[in-house]
């Protein structure tokens, strides 16, 4: 059996790490032109502020809440500044015209570079080819139509988890009733795809959705609808417009079941959707929404329900039902209705769901989180205030408010201000040694997705509604980061059986005829897309020449995907 402690030559590689790691943790995760973010060493984030009793009337934001979760997270960090670095004519101008002036490891001379690390699940020397081929601006044209990509390799090795692709019959005439084995093979294939994909901008889109919509998989009453509800929901409107993908969401019955939503009744209104549907899908706290308004957005919600039959075929089918619609006088925030006839209560609910996702609040919540996604943890407030405008001008159409983000200059000058989360690392890590599919895949990604289970970032399975943090205080913590060094020992070392290992010895295919030095560079431009400090890249080549090299480079890669250079996004 292989060795999976990783602690081989344990003092030399920990000075090595701990060198490249104390340059690197000045510059991981800080704010565009703002002062470094002060951690906290844990998953929670600290505690709100003393809150007094709310009343109906009250909104949370009053009574002392963060704004979003991410605040939480930082909420000791000082004041960003909120220069506006403009909106310029394409990408490509703005990559050209825009100064990275916040410092940081990685390489800011290269805007290509910046561009397919901030927009795949794990850039490659080829990814990275071919968008300089195509250019900045081909190569973002080429990326939000994804359609026009050939995906059949990923699609191929989709298609080896059969349940993944089934609507909710499907699964309940595959599985045993209230079994997990649709959810865990719809997060394997996911995982699968994440490696294996070509349609890069979209897949980092779904996974932007999934958490935005987050249902927990696996969980309790999702058990046959988890495919339906991301191949349909998320993975259909990835790229489109986010009404629809919220009209959609509230007639599903994967979040209907999720959020209780499906045994409220005008009798017994259950607020869970009501509330999460303000909260987390649309307008946020910042909104200043009130208790009353929670429960008349559920008032406005029953009636949604599933189909309560014997029939296999119908039993997950959304089902309208007007003998449990609560009517009455309504008003949401800006929404008022009569709300007097049960029989037309979905055509109400939905006229509320489309005006929550035209609302300036939800423009702005949804901005914040795209910026937050791509540029920075703490976004400067130009542009996110850039990207709702243009969310609201294109009736929530998403591609617009992507076209806008890449022409300001904020996405370029945030080179080496966020840092990949767990699953992210892994993703990336085994994209970039050519991982490839083996004799069981299954088998093999099956292991994968258990190793990040051990790393608190398994696909798609955060236990909240909230989604998983995209943050960097949110991940501040050492077991993510050791499991994360000890997986890419395990992808050298093949760990998991089922699937095809690099061999490192052979990731450079004609090693430079000279020195050490010129070897370690370019394993660093392989695996990091640039090169290390002289100083690192001088501690890499002392680790490496203790001994021949073909007996060390097989820690001497893992080494490199330990370091910032790797671990930033």
């Amino acid at each position: 059996m292989a060795d999976r402690s990783g602690l081989g030559n344990g003092r030399s590689r920990r000075k090595v790490l701990l060198g490249a790691a104390a340059a690197g943790t000045a510059a991981i995760g800080a704010p565009i032109a703002a002062t470094r973010l002060i951690g906290v060493d844990h998953h929670d984030p600290p505690k709100a502020p003393p809150r007094s009793k709310q009343h109906a009337s009250e909104s949370a934001a009053d009574a002392g809440g963060f704004a979003d979760r991410d605040s939480s997270y930082a909420a000791t960090t000082k004041t960003k500044a909120d220069t506006d670095l403009g909106l310029f004519k394409t990408a490509s101008d703005a990559a050209r015209r825009t100064k990275v002036t916040v410092p940081t490891i990685l390489d800011t001379s290269d805007p290509v570079l910046h561009l397919v690390r901030r927009t795949t699940p794990g850039a490659t020397p080829e990814i990275l080819a071919d968008a300089r081929n195509r250019g900045i601006d081909g190569w973002i044209e080429r990326q939000l139509d994804p359609k026009s990509i050939d995906d059949s390799g990923a699609d191929a090795i989709w298609a080896q988890w059969p349940l993944a692709s089934k609507d909710p019959a499907g699964v309940a005439a595959s599985i045993e009733r209230y079994h997990w084995d649709a959810m865990y093979a719809y997060g394997e294939a996911t995982l699968a795809r994440q490696i294996w994909t070509r349609r890069h901008l979209y897949e980092v889109m779904v996974d932007f959705w999934a958490n935005h919509l987050n249902i927990e998989t696996p969980s309790g009453d999702v058990w046959d609808t988890v495919p339906a509800w991301h191949n349909d929901v998320i993975r259909g409107h990835a790229l489109g417009s986010f009404t629809d993908m919220l009209v959609a969401g509230m007639r599903h019955p994967a979040m209907l079941r999720y959020l209780s939503n499906d045994k409220s009744h005008k009798e017994s209104v259950n607020e869970n959707l009501g509330r999460e549907l303000l909260e987390l899908h649309t307008v946020g706290v910042a909104s200043g929404f009130t208790e009353t308004d929670v429960r008349n957005s559920a008032y406005l919600l029953t009636g949604r329900t599933v189909l309560n039959t014997d029939d296999q075929d119908k039993r997950a089918d959304f089902w309208y039902d007007p003998e449990r619609h609560w009517t009455g006088a309504v008003k949401v925030l800006g929404f008022t209705h009569p709300n007097a006839d049960a029989n037309a209560g979905l055509d109400v609910g939905d006229a509320y769901l489309r005006y929550l996702a035209a609302h300036p609040a939800t423009a702005l919540s949804i901005a914040r989180k795209l910026a937050v996604r791509f540029v920075a943890d703490n976004p400067p407030a130009p542009l996110v205030q850039r990207l709702a405008k243009a969310y609201l001008d294109h009736k929530t159409e998403i591609v617009p408010v992507l076209d806008i983000l890449f022409r300001s200059g904020e996405f370029w000058a945030a080179v080496g201000q966020k840092s990949r989360r767990p699953l992210e690392n892994l993703v990336a890590a085994a994209r970039v040694l050519g991982l490839k599919p083996g004799g069981n895949t299954t088998e093999g990604i099956k292991g994968l997705c258990w190793a990040t289970q051990e790393m608190g970032h398994r696909p798609l399975g955060w236990h909240a509604p909230n989604g998983y943090p995209d943050v960097r205080e949110a991940w501040r913590s050492s077991g993510p980061l050791i499991f994360s060094w000890n997986f890419h020992r395990g992808l050298i070392q093949g760990w998991w059986d089922g699937v095809t290992y690099p061999d490192p010895a052979g990731l450079i295919g004609n090693r430079p005829q000279g020195s050490l030095t010129e070897y370690v560079d370019s394993l660093c431009e392989l695996l990091t897309l640039q090169r290390f400090q002289p100083a690192h890249r001088d501690a890499l080549v002392v680790f490496a020449g203790g001994a021949k090299l073909k007996d060390r480079v097989g820690e001497l890669v893992p080494l490199i995907l330990d370091s910032p250079y790797f671990s930033l996004r």
